[in-house]
């Protein structure tokens, strides 16, 4: 875990106009989809926090798809418009959302950022940002593909949103990674805009395409849960050595079957729960830390059943 200096005073942030909320009133927590398990597991750990807290209630959103950029924006705004006490927030576009991030910090709204960066121009706008290191979670996938397959070759990447911060980071740490400690030729990325079918459809083409390819590694749940049924549905299962990031029950029978060699599983529930606890720290004027690397754990077949993985794992 990175070390980071603990910063921000909430009452001196809150604002530069001096405004700062009693505390209770609703935190809205909005987040790129209500719609798969990966987030769902941040709704379980928000609703755990708010449940602690006194005075607070929560409400949880998210557009149908990570894609539906615009649709987030909105739900921001309306945040912003119904006056809530807080916001947890997981920008699905890193430029996108910042003026409604600003629009929240003029209306002395703390804002937390959580599992994906806000771009840099909208750093002075919020108090925290929880994250999974992406870049060293990327890294971490490589290095696991190179394991197994070797240095020589080639290996697909299948991704998700392009410029999504989370995937900027996750695929541009693993192509670094690659090019740095190997010669393998990468083919891709391929966007599914997180959409399984998507994914399961470019994976097929991408197996068809490139008969001699020894790894693939899929970037988020959705996609890697499609590039799991791709390899299963075209026999190619335990034959090209794929790695999955995240923890569904998908992706865990997918490395208990042995589609997946292993998948990277980011602490979700913990970005919920300590979401919540931070936007609620910075609304009492309490200190919080700027930066929080919320982790994550490599789980394979060897350590699916063990405490670390199942800490994870939703």
């Amino acid at each position: 875990m990175r070390k980071f200096n603990l910063t921000v005073l909430a009452a001196s942030l809150a604002l530069a106009a001096g405004a700062a909320h009693a505390a209770g009133g609703e935190i809205a927590v909005i987040v790129k989809t209500s719609s798969s398990n990966y987030w769902q597991n941040v709704q379980k750990g928000a609703t755990a926090e708010i449940g602690e807290l006194k005075g607070y209630t929560m409400t949880f959103q998210g557009p149908a798809t990570e894609s539906a950029i615009a649709d987030e924006v909105n739900m921001v705004e309306n945040a912003v418009n119904r006056h809530v006490a807080g916001i947890v927030l997981a920008p699905s576009d890193p430029d996108a959302l910042v003026p409604a991030v600003k629009k929240a910090w003029e209306a002395h709204i703390p804002v937390v950022i959580v599992d994906s960066a806000l771009a840099d121009s909208g750093k002075q706008y919020y108090q925290s940002f929880l994250s999974t290191d992406n870049k060293k979670a990327g890294e971490l996938c490589a290095q696991a593909l190179i394991a197994k397959v070797g240095t020589t070759g080639k290996v697909a990447v299948m991704s998700y949103v392009a410029g999504a911060g989370s995937e900027v980071g996750r695929v541009g740490g693993f192509k670094d990674y690659l090019a740095a400690h190997s010669k393998l030729q990468i083919v891709g990325p391929f966007y599914s805009n997180s959409q399984m079918a998507t994914a399961l459809n470019q994976t097929t083409d991408v197996l068809t395409s490139n008969p001699d390819l020894k790894g693939i590694f899929g970037a988020n749940e959705p996609t890697a849960v499609g590039m799991g049924r791709a390899l299963a549905q075209s026999g190619k299962a335990g034959k090209v050595i794929a790695v999955g990031f995240d923890g569904n029950a998908d992706l865990q029978g997918f490395v208990k079957d042995g589609t997946l060699d292993a998948t990277a599983v980011q602490g979700s529930y913990q970005m919920g729960y300590l979401g919540v606890k931070t936007v609620a720290s910075i609304i009492e004027k309490k200190p919080v830390q700027k930066n929080l690397d919320t982790g994550v754990v490599l789980v394979t077949k060897d350590n699916i059943d063990k405490p670390e993985a199942k800490n994870v794992l939703y």
